[in-house]
């Protein structure tokens, strides 16, 4: 049977098949610590799990919800984005609740791309920005960021490339996966950007309350440019990975085209995950800070980790990883000899393009006991 000829651009993710490459490792004996990936090791609050308990155990939860979610929770965002973020959004004309911010890309990039549509993409960045634009048969733009511009997009040099049929940017802060952070200048100057060139501009915004004190929002800046879509999620900052809650907010006819797609390709999310994520959405400051403590602490382990491997890295970053700066051009190569002598797995920056050459990075979503274990590995 042919594939869809849509698909021979892109290729499988590469964690995807890392994995597997690690779960063979472990069949054939390889005691394999994986500190690459960032999924959080750390269970969400007890009321939130009791709260999904109590709900499951009622009889009338379990059939299909509706695509926008309950209200609570709808609200529950809106007033999350209000105390932390300093936006006003009607929870019921501009929020729209998501299985996980993930899917939110691939609803963004059907909902507003076509073929001969171009998407300015983050340079390192996340890979699925590319995936979904590949799947929506979009062309892509690859925007540089480098470590001199403090990873940030330099505006002036995007204006030297044709910008025409540009539908979508997109940009991520804190940024995944270096950790720098976007100060309030920096994105009102980006969505002027939007404006003047008529693009939309998407920021995928869910490690905003990791390591970080200073939440902020693209969605501050919509009086500026209101062709704005901002996507977060509960799986970093509540623990929540697995359980696949996020949320989409912009102005009403932007989160109606998203609706199309979405409504076509799920049938709502289950009624006691809803209600549990309106509990998680209701913890205070003090949520933020006992998990932030816990992060710190192994932050500093993986510190003394890159000062044994002799990697350079920014203690003023912030976010879920540590991003370093080797000797070697070739992090792959890197990475892949402490995998296969020392059984640890660190991500190489190249998967995440061309200016990633040249960098690992480290997840924090191990316990201290298991990266004082790493440390002990790379030692000997």
């Amino acid at each position: 049977m042919d594939i869809a000829e849509r698909l021979n651009k892109v290729n499988e993710y590469y964690f995807s098949k890392k994995l597997r490459e690690i779960e063979e490792l472990k069949k054939n004996g390889c005691d394999i610590i994986n500190a690459g990936i960032g999924s959080p090791d750390l269970p969400p609050d007890s009321s939130v799990i009791n709260e999904l308990n109590e709900q499951s155990l009622k009889n009338n939860v379990h059939k299909y919800q509706s695509y926008k979610a309950i209200p609570e929770l709808r609200n529950a965002f809106s007033l999350w984005y209000k105390n932390y973020f300093n936006c006003n959004l009607n929870p019921d004309k501009e929020i729209l609740p998501l299985m996980g911010s993930k899917e939110g890309i691939m609803h963004i990039s059907l909902a507003f791309l076509n073929k001969k549509d171009k998407v300015l993409i983050p340079d390192p960045g996340y890979p699925t920005y590319e995936a979904a634009a590949k799947i929506a048969e979009a062309t892509i733009i690859k925007y540089d960021l480098k470590e001199e511009n403090n990873w940030l997009p330099c505006l002036k040099s995007i204006e030297e490339k044709n910008l025409d049929n540009v539908k979508i940017m997109w940009i991520n802060y804190p940024h995944m996966p270096t950790g720098a952070f976007a100060e309030e200048k920096s994105l009102h100057t980006i969505a002027e950007f939007g404006k003047k060139h008529n693009i939309l501009i998407c920021n995928d915004n869910p490690y905003s309350f990791i390591l970080n004190k200073k939440q902020k929002s693209l969605l501050q800046f919509r009086k500026i440019n209101d062709q704005i879509l901002e996507l977060n999620s509960l799986s970093k900052s509540h623990n929540m990975a697995g359980w696949r809650v996020g949320m989409l907010a912009g102005n009403e006819n932007l989160i109606k085209t998203v609706l199309k797609v979405k409504s076509n390709m799920d049938s709502g999310m289950f009624y006691p995950v809803q209600k549990a994520a309106v509990k998680a959405l209701s913890l205070d400051e003090k949520w933020y800070d006992s998990l932030n403590r816990i992060y710190n602490k192994r932050r500093s382990i993986v510190w003394k980790i890159m000062d044994l491997l002799n990697v350079k890295y920014d203690e003023k970053s912030n976010g879920m990883f540590v991003w370093g700066k080797i000797d070697s051009k070739n992090s792959i190569k890197f990475c892949d000899d402490i995998l296969y002598n020392h059984g640890v797995f660190i991500t190489p920056g190249d998967i995440f393009g061309k200016n990633g050459n040249g960098y690992i990075r480290m997840s924090l979503c191990c316990n201290e006991k298991t990266l004082n274990e790493i440390y002990k590995r790379l030692i000997k």
